[in-house]
């Protein structure tokens, strides 16, 4: 099974609107997957407005990976 990443990085406010989730929500779970090595983050601004971007390191796509494979033997039922 090979798994698609669509985009290189998200930013802070993509992210938030795509998981439904609060600011404190995105910062609390972003702050834990950087502590693992799961995720980059960079933040600067952009003219005077700030700007968060989230990337996925190596390592952070193979759990990724290992994650989705487990669901989908899950649901499979093996």
């Amino acid at each position: 099974m090979s798994i698609l990443v669509v985009n290189e990085y998200a930013d802070f406010t993509t992210l938030k609107e795509l998981l439904g989730v609060t600011d404190g929500n995105l910062a609390s779970h972003s702050k834990a997957l950087e502590k693992v090595g799961f995720i980059t983050v960079e933040k600067q601004f952009i003219g005077r407005k700030p700007n968060t971007k989230y990337v996925a390191t190596k390592l952070g796509k193979e759990e990724f990976k290992k994650h989705v494979e487990a669901l989908e033997r899950l649901i499979k039922g093996e």
